[in-house]
């Protein structure tokens, strides 16, 4: 385009020269774009003006693509650091927070991160020792069991850190959960052998170590600790050959030598004691007891200069192991020993603290480090969604008994819940009363303890199964009964303490309390472990909550989802799985009404009463309420509240 003052405008074109066929030459319009994020030009054709969209959309996207690699090469740095040891630890868990709160893990994939998180803690715990990172590590584990109730190695991982906690009893509980729900866990029968090695329960602690080898041959911490409890109850040649196994397996294992030098020191073969405690020590020289047990043999083969040597080196190393403060005392007082008497009558005196001592001073039990633990590599690009299928229960055998009545002669507790006081939907009007009517009807019907408790925030929910869990170790029967909110999300069903904000589908895992952990409070019980759950109420959450969760879209409206609990277990529901309990409009609900009821009857076998209760209810809500139980209990057994007059 030439303007009126003959100079040339270009403004959505530009000029070239080309040649014509005359050879004459021509200047030739081109549509350009000095900016690419443009409007169309009209004086460009479609042809164009797509073409520079086109371009436009690519470096966009090309920038965007940018910002995703490196943001995705940051998660997938921050997944390796939360799975693998490292040194920065600090890091390591400030890496797990990140993976959290990506919103990138869902179900039994968030679980293994909160697991992995708590293992950080544990370790960093073992580093510093400082008891706010056991309890951090104690509150992840408890975590990842309440996001998967079926998963065994956060058991694991817990009763480890009930171990460091110095509380054997609940260790125990959580080894024995995750036995229950993978009788293969090799782990879990080895720690809760060493545990029952503790209380000086040797048989326990022989068949626990038994299973565990039995499961793994190659496992060389259950052949050293099964050696040990053999060298407690006097059975040196098992012991010795337990030791050679565990050595054979791993022949860099310091404490089967010592162990079994200890054996032969006991049987004052004192040259087979030197080589395998002259093995321990050269494998771990900070092994304190392998130099002071090392030192009992010298003196016993009359080598006072050697014995003195390894004394002395004894004092000056840190307490290792349980055996490190004996250790110590025990070179101290050989010292002294041999700056007065005569290398004869040293070794006379030399020998007899040692089998004392054999039995006390060498630490055989040395559960694997929680460190030592490989973290599971959770998938955060596909979540499995659902938890792992359970495990079947593991069978004892038992010979066949008569059908014998269960009630009057066996110890029966009950833990009873009733919510009422929501914080953040209207108030129910009925489960603190039948709460209190359900507990004086099981106090009469000769409960030994009946713990009652209402209008309970997760935390006090939380501390009140665990509290039940360790008195259900001790019972023959153990009954939960909880009135209050409950719902489903995704085929698991949850109970919702009072202090609980639900607003999105995906807040569940955090402000609810699942089944399967009243399930497992309920299931160390010996006998009888009965669930009742007055919790399939109209669910004011459900309407309110937004959903973003593919697997919340089947439900989390109306009632509970049918469960299928373990044998020697039985759950009843108000109403059947899918429908809605009625509060009701007297004093306490039907379902707690027909329950009371039906509950003194003299000779009412629970599988019957609960018949009743079902018949009842539907007679009192004119059938708009169907009561339903799932699971089953032994057929040997017949069971009463009340027994027959």
């Amino acid at each position: 385009m030439i303007s009126a003052g003959g100079r040339r405008r270009l403004s959505s074109k530009r000029y070239r020269s080309a040649p014509r066929t005359d050879g004459r030459m021509e200047l030739i319009a081109v549509c350009v774009r000095p900016n690419f994020i443009t409007l169309p030009n009209p004086q460009c054709g479609n042809r164009e003006n797509w073409m520079f969209k086109a371009i436009a959309v690519l470096i966009v996207a090309f920038a965007a693509a940018g910002l995703s690699t490196t943001a995705h090469a940051d998660f997938e740095r921050d997944k390796r650091a939360c799975i693998y040891p490292g040194r920065d630890l600090d890091g390591e868990i400030a890496a797990c927070d990140r993976q959290i709160i990506s919103g990138r893990y869902r179900g039994n994939d968030r679980a293994i991160v909160y697991r992995n998180r708590g293992i950080k803690f544990m370790n960093r715990w073992s580093r510093k020792a400082a008891a706010s990172d056991l309890s951090l590590a104690l509150m992840d584990f408890s975590r990842a069991i309440e996001m998967n109730p079926r998963y065994a190695d956060a058991y694991v991982s817990r009763g480890k850190a009930y171990v460091a906690k110095n509380d054997p009893d609940l260790a125990i509980s959580d080894f024995s959960a995750a036995i229950r729900i993978d009788p293969r866990h090799v782990q879990a029968f080895n720690s809760r052998g060493d545990l029952f090695r503790g209380k000086a329960d040797n048989d326990l602690a022989v068949a626990d170590f038994n299973d565990a080898i039995r499961l793994d041959a190659k496992n060389n911490f259950a052949y050293r600790n099964r050696g040990y409890v053999y060298g407690l109850k006097g059975d040196n040649d098992r012991a010795i050959s337990d030791y050679g196994e565990a050595i054979r397996i791993d022949p860099r294992d310091a404490l089967a030598h010592n162990n079994r030098g200890n054996i032969y020191l006991k049987l004052t073969k004192y040259d087979r004691a030197v080589a395998d405690l002259s093995e321990a020590i050269r494998l771990d020289p900070s092994f304190g007891a392998a130099y002071a047990n090392r030192g009992l043999a010298q003196e016993a083969l009359g080598n006072a200069a050697a014995a003195r040597n390894d004394f002395t080196v004894a004092l000056t190393l840190p307490e290792k192991y349980a055996n490190g403060k004996w250790a110590q005392d025990k070179a101290r007082e050989r010292l002294a020993a041999l700056n007065g008497v005569n290398v004869s009558s040293a070794a006379t005196a030399a020998a007899k603290p040692a089998v004392s001592a054999s039995s006390a001073s060498p630490s055989s039990i040395k559960i694997p480090s929680i460190a030592s633990t490989k973290p599971v590599l959770p998938s955060a690009v596909a979540p499995t969604g659902s938890a792992p299928p359970a495990a079947a229960s593991p069978v004892a055998n038992v010979a066949p008994t008569a059908t014998l009545p269960s009630g009057s002669g066996d110890r029966r507790i009950a833990l009873v819940i009733g919510n009422s006081a929501y914080t953040s939907v209207s108030a129910l009007t009925n489960p603190r009363r039948d709460a209190a009517l359900v507990a004086d009807s099981l106090k009469k019907t000769g409960f030994s303890s009946v713990t009652v408790l209402t209008d309970l925030r997760k935390d006090a929910l939380m501390s009140a199964l665990r509290a039940f869990a360790v008195q259900a170790e001790a019972a023959d029967w153990a009954v939960v009964y909880y009135a209050g909110h409950g719902m489903e999300v995704g085929g698991v069903n949850y109970l919702i303490p009072v202090d609980a904000r639900i607003a999105v589908d995906r807040d569940i895992e955090f402000e609810a309390v699942p089944l399967g952990q009243i399930l497992n409070a309920a299931e160390r019980a010996k006998k009888l472990r009965l669930v009742i759950l007055d919790a399939c109420r109209n669910n004011p959450f459900a309407n309110k909550m937004k959903r973003t969760l593919e697997v919340a879209s089947r439900s989390a409206s109306q009632g509970l989802a049918a469960v299928e609990p373990e044998a020697g277990t039985m759950v009843v529901y108000a109403a059947k799985d899918g429908e809605v309990a009625l509060d009701g409009a007297g004093a306490n609900s039907p379902f707690a009404t027909a329950l009371v009821k039906n509950l003194p009857t003299p000779g009412l076998e629970v599988r019957r009463l609960f018949d009743y209760v079902r018949d009842d209810v539907m007679d009192l809500t004119r059938r708009k309420q169907k009561p339903f139980s799932y699971g089953s209990i032994s057929g040997r057994q017949d069971f009463y509240f009340v027994a027959a007059k």
